[in-house]
């Protein structure tokens, strides 16, 4: 029985208004067999789906056939799966396709698969003959509501995650919903890390809506589903129509990724998801929000409620056991918010609105060490 609580379906399409650049993102069921999903894309002689060893035996013949009208060959090349791959050697595999195939600067890449995917794709996309069309197909709910919407494309770096790449706009964002019933728990829980984060930066009756109805969105009911999509994009598009190269507004939508990123990197990336780091990178900036006065221990405390109850970890990992704070903050001075090594972290400046601010590093190793596990006893 559909919960009445929940709202009516709206008109699936969110635009992302960026003049010649703009594009439309679609939400709905059964999207990526619909051929009607690929009008009015850039004609080409070919194509290149770029998926994951996980995603392909899933949907790549799905997506193959429902494209293939469009081009005289279409084209897969599979990437190993995971945080780890999103490397030069990984890129390289999506240029060797395309230069293998002689395919030319009309050619359009379909990105099949999660953030990892979508990132290269983009990235490559970007690259290859300094630009071809691209396509997001996200299939993970952190990839529809987050990584696949917005232009940012990039690799990791051992040192830094995404810190090699580019801003370069997709032609279209194709949001299938069905695909998310074959989303691993885990992978459902990080994304909805993402989802959450909209609440607190932007508008917290989403947030209110999100804590009434995370039993639905997290046994993938569709119309829950299709609205967090829809309500995360929309506040994303709103965000990349204002600051599209992030030169400023748009770094609210970092909340949670400063400290995120350093959990990322610092343990190694694939150990956690992205999405499981931002969701307790979302924790720690919580509290320094209240060390600063900008929050309150009741806020602070609700937001860490809901974080729990989606799946998520809300105790940040030991990076070093000797030095802990200090290896958290090198690894956050690399962040690309950084500016002559001073750390800037998004804030909550009251439920609602985020501030970007720096913070003196005392607060910081305050919050790390209020964060953090404690040792394991030898």
């Amino acid at each position: 029985m559909t919960d009445p609580s929940l709202p009516t379906p709206a008109e699936p399409v969110v635009r992302i208004d960026l003049g010649a650049r703009s594009y439309d993102i679609r939400i709905g069921q059964g999207l990526l067999a619909l051929a009607g999903s690929y009008d009015a894309l850039p004609r080409a002689a070919s194509a290149l789906i770029v998926t994951n060893t996980t995603v392909a035996p899933l949907y790549a013949e799905t997506l193959r056939r429902a494209i293939s009208p469009l081009y005289t060959q279409v084209l897969t090349v599979t990437l190993p799966d995971g945080e780890t791959h999103k490397t030069w050697e990984t890129l390289n595999l999506i240029f060797d396709a395309l230069l293998a195939h002689g395919c030319d600067r009309k050619t359009v890449l379909y990105a099949l698969g999660g953030g990892v995917v979508g990132d290269m794709t983009g990235f490559a996309a970007a690259s290859y003959m300094r630009g071809v069309p691209f396509v997001q197909v996200p299939t993970t709910l952190l990839a529809q509501v987050d990584s696949s919407v917005g232009g940012k494309t990039a690799i990791n770096h051992p040192l830094g995650k995404n810190m090699i790449g580019a801003f370069y706009q997709p032609e279209r964002v194709i949001c299938d919903l069905d695909v998310l019933a074959t989303l691993p728990p885990r992978e459902l829980s990080a994304g909805m890390a993402e989802v959450i984060k909209y609440g607190p930066i932007a508008d917290m009756v989403f947030l209110d809506w999100i804590e009434q109805h995370l039993p639905a969105l997290m046994a993938r009911e569709p119309v829950a589903l299709a609205h967090a999509v829809r309500r995360s994009c929309e506040i994303k598009a709103d965000v990349v129509g204002q600051d599209e190269r992030e030169s400023g507004l748009r770094a609210i939508l970092n909340f949670g990724h400063t400290f995120g990123h350093a959990i990322e990197a610092g343990l190694g990336y694939g150990e956690w998801l992205h999405g499981e780091a931002v969701g307790c990178g979302m924790v720690m900036a919580a509290r320094l929000s209240q060390a600063v006065g900008l929050v309150d221990a009741a806020f602070v405390d609700r937001l860490i409620g809901i974080i729990a109850r989606a799946g998520l970890p809300t105790v940040a990992p030991v990076l070093d056991p000797v030095d802990n704070a200090g290896r958290y903050l090198a690894l956050m001075r690399l962040d690309k918010k950084a500016e002559a090594g001073a750390i800037r972290f998004v804030l909550i400046d009251g439920p609602g609105r985020a501030v970007m601010r720096a913070v003196p590093d005392e607060l910081v190793v305050q919050v790390i060490k209020a964060s953090t596990a404690p040792a394991t006893p030898a």
